[in-house]
């Protein structure tokens, strides 16, 4: 059985702690989900001037505009096959901020043999989409840099400039002590600094699975890698 960040990583999938490695074997050959429950202890975002960008990017639930801590957390992994056929993983984000506001960060993983790594796409209409390169860490941690930034809508198919973009870096690791998964996300404009990141822990519940629910699945599907 082999998903779709095994086919990323390669031989290198097995030097990932056993825990990080059930969890990204979510796919349909496992049949499996993984529901993440936690808090985030930090969700933090850039200088003002970057808060109208990600106010705009949350009406397509594309990062979070809010800041705080001690926020709870739910991240939803459900593989499905998507109307192209791909194989797909669900990173359905959400964060549950004072006032019963809760904020959220969809993307789609595929596979793409023809990029050679993961391609993700972002919000709930996949016009962003991102090369995701995946490694596992000396420790058993798991790494996530993105690359090339691209915007598709209708004929539209452009590269997403480097001074409008955010470069990702996802740091996921087992914290044997506690039983429980370390994450840490920060999104960085190589210009304009810091533009949002959080880090906590939360627990994984897996869970059998044939489809993902309708409600965790984009709106629009985008053909392109």
């Amino acid at each position: 059985m082999t998903s779709i960040f095994q086919k990323a990583i390669g031989a290198d999938f097995d030097r990932l702690h056993p825990q990080l490695r059930r969890r990204f074997s979510v796919g349909l050959d496992s049949g499996e989900a993984c529901i993440g429950r936690g808090v985030m202890e930090r969700v933090w975002h850039g200088r003002g001037f970057v808060r109208p960008f990600l106010a705009l990017g949350a009406t397509r639930h594309i990062l979070v505009p809010q800041a705080g801590a001690g926020v709870p957390f739910r991240i939803d992994n459900f593989p499905y096959l998507d109307r192209y056929g791909r194989e797909t993983v669900t990173f359905a984000r959400t964060f549950s901020f004072p006032g019963n506001r809760e904020r959220h960060w969809d993307a789609t993983m595929i596979h793409s043999p023809a990029r050679g790594c993961i391609v993700d796409y972002l919000g709930t209409h996949q016009h962003l989409a991102s090369d995701m390169h995946l490694s596992a860490e000396p420790d058993g941690s798991l790494l996530i840099r993105s690359g090339e930034h691209r915007f598709r809508e209708g004929p539209v198919d452009l590269r997403v400039p480097g001074l409008i973009g955010g470069d990702a870096e996802v740091r996921e690791s087992y914290d044997d002590a506690t039983g429980r998964f370390r994450v840490r996300v920060r999104v960085v404009n190589r210009w304009f600094g810091p533009l949002f990141g959080y880090h906590g822990t939360f627990d994984a519940e897996f869970v059998r699975v044939t489809e993902a629910p309708g409600r965790l699945r984009p709106v629009r599907e985008e053909a392109r890698a």
